[in-house]
């Protein structure tokens, strides 16, 4: 059975998919883009747009009683992989002990042309 994670605390979803779903202990976030989810807004540069990523990841796992030391997958897509360096180093801040595995990749366009979106797999 499967159950929809929701926040307002995160950017509503842009089309037709859910935020997370959580199934069988496990909890799958879809991509999150750097939108502020109070104003709409998407900040300038790698940076800050990690960072807001980050935080709507936090957002939805703590909604779904999870943290960050739950999470055993990440993928990061990026618009261009010279930005890997400077999100790697604000993603470290989230999981400086037992990182999870990761994936990184470029990707021609993001959506609302961001620099940065990463889907995350967590489990309790």
């Amino acid at each position: 059975m499967k159950k929809i994670i929701h926040t307002d605390q995160a950017p509503k979803a842009i089309g037709p998919y859910s935020q997370a779903i959580e199934a069988n202990g496990m909890l799958f976030i879809s991509g999150q883009i750097p939108i502020i989810p109070e104003t709409g807004q998407i900040p300038e540069g790698i940076e800050a747009q990690t960072e807001q990523v980050m935080k709507n990841i936090g957002a939805i796992l703590k909604e779904a009683g999870y943290g960050f030391e739950n999470v055993i997958k990440s993928t990061c897509l990026l618009n261009d992989m010279e930005n890997f360096k400077a999100m790697n180093e604000i993603y470290g801040k989230y999981y400086a002990v037992n990182p999870p595995a990761r994936a990184a990749f470029a990707a021609k366009t993001l959506p609302l042309n961001v620099l940065i979106e990463i889907e995350t797999i967590a489990v309790l």
